[in-house]
């Protein structure tokens, strides 16, 4: 695995979404309180492109803005559709920053 870092964690909004632009990719990170984590996965929704890191958060799942199709964040995968999911990324938290891996394969 090749960890980068990629945000300082108090930049990212406790209990939603924070957008994230990396070169060319979008990501969204979540930070979650319960349990605490982070979670990070590919900004736009498969469906449209809705813009995930604008997107509500509940249980663990984040509702699509534009047309409210929901992601599961631990699996990336739509709640509606077996097909549907967003790429999932590891991640962790070191000394206050989000840190990910975004190696292809995964």
């Amino acid at each position: 695995m090749a960890y980068q870092a990629l945000i300082p964690l108090d930049r990212c909004r406790s209990g939603g979404g924070t957008f994230v632009p990396h070169g060319t990719s979008e990501l969204a990170v979540f930070r979650l309180a319960d349990p605490e984590q982070v979670v990070v996965v590919d900004n736009a929704c498969p469906h449209a492109g809705g813009n995930l890191s604008g997107g509500e958060v509940r249980g663990g799942i984040v509702t699509c803005p534009w047309h409210h199709w929901e992601f599961d964040l631990a699996s990336g995968r739509c709640t509606h559709s077996m097909r549907a999911r967003v790429r999932t990324y590891p991640a962790e938290v070191r000394d206050g920053v989000v840190w990910v891996d975004l190696e292809p394969g995964r």
